[in-house]
């Protein structure tokens, strides 16, 4: 018994570390929170606001019960193991294994300390260099990253999409939601290079093409980064495309520039300029928080401008399909050798080695 008591003693210590740097207490006190809004009289006399406490609550009672469920069961093994009932002891071991698998399990979650990794993510992907061929890839990769959050079953969402000439897209942007869905798919924000024979030219000769994917957190409440009006420019304008009946002949696409960083967003998705506004606003605080990780700064005012032609030459990962088969990140050296499985969303492989990598740095 004693054996056991030593044992559940080191796991504690080790899972009451693990629950300080996931901000387990905070996590519970934000969830305390939202249930007492939930249970409140007359939360659905709004429903928009009550739809996203309600998913809110979701998302947070599916990270902290883990760990709530994994301490109590250590506090109830350390008690029985405490009254030295040598008939308890085989029993209390095989509970001690199975907390143990299931912290192994939890300790994933300390990859996940970035301060907007339980976000939902916005991804946008851009056509780069290889004309026909770069526009093709951006659709691979977009397929790619839906397949992706299909099998973990997250919910997408298009927002802005801007088709090619002859085929592929210029330009997409999705959202993505789910448990961490930022802190899981950061590791794709870069140049992605496809080196394969085009389908798009007679000769059918090796090309490489380039698409960029920025990958975002999705920060949608004002008051996780607040804005100074003085510091928007606003401009609206008629929606454009192919034609048809899908076509805003009203002035409802929303163009807002963040004059001291000059970064731009344009919407003409939804109907309403209200809505393509309100989503505008929320693609800039996204970018900005995301400049504001890279840059390292505290105030918004300290932000330079993005450098869009040094991320140009920052690629990450290459995909080749002629003359042999081969996927591999440049950053960690994680490689496979079956394209296909990838390209149709088997990513975890290369999301862990960048996670593994970054936690240990």
């Amino acid at each position: 018994m004693e054996d056991i008591q030593t044992r559940a003693k080191a796991l504690q210590a080790e899972i009451d570390k693990a629950a300080n740097m996931v901000h387990l207490s905070a996590l519970l006190q934000e969830k305390s929170a939202l249930d007492e809004q939930i249970s409140a009289p007359g939360l659905w006399d709004n429903p928009a606001t009550a739809q996203e406490a309600t998913k809110k609550q979701a998302k947070l009672t599916k990270r902290v019960t883990p760990w709530v469920q994994l301490q109590s069961s250590l506090r109830d093994i350390m008690e029985l193991s405490g009254l030295n009932d040598d008939s308890l002891e085989k029993d209390l071991a095989k509970q001690l294994d199975v907390s143990q698998a299931k912290f192994d399990e939890l300790k994933a979650d300390l990859k996940f300390r970035g301060p907007y990794d339980d976000h939902d993510a916005i991804v946008s992907l851009y056509a780069g260099a290889g004309g026909t061929d770069a526009q093709d890839w951006t659709q691979i990769l977009l397929r790619m990253y839906i397949r992706w959050a299909e099998k973990n079953g997250f919910e997408i969402k298009t927002v802005d999409e801007s088709p090619g000439e002859e085929a592929g897209l210029k330009s997409v942007t999705i959202e993505i939601s789910g448990p961490l869905a930022y802190g899981k798919l950061k590791s794709e924000h870069g140049v992605h290079r496809l080196v394969r024979l085009s389908p798009f030219n007679s000769a059918a000769s090796r090309e490489t093409s380039f698409a960029k994917v920025d990958v975002l957190p999705k920060v949608d409440k004002p008051d996780e980064l607040e804005l100074d009006d003085k510091e928007l420019r606003i401009d609206v304008y008629r929606s454009g495309g192919h034609g048809g009946q899908s076509v805003n002949t009203t002035d409802s696409a929303v163009r807002v520039t963040h004059l001291p960083t000059g970064i731009t967003v344009a919407i003409q998705n939804e109907r309403s300029q209200l809505q393509n506004k309100e989503t505008a606003l929320t693609i800039l605080r996204s970018r900005l928080a995301q400049l504001q990780l890279e840059q390292h700064q505290e105030k918004l005012g300290e932000l330079k401008g993005p450098n869009q032609s040094a991320e140009w030459g920052n690629q990450i990962r290459s995909y080749v399909l002629h003359p042999y088969k081969q996927v591999k990140d440049l950053r960690t050296k994680h490689e496979s050798s079956d394209p296909d499985s990838v390209l149709d969303g088997d990513l975890d492989g290369f999301i862990n080695a960048y996670l593994e990598q970054n936690v240990s740095a």
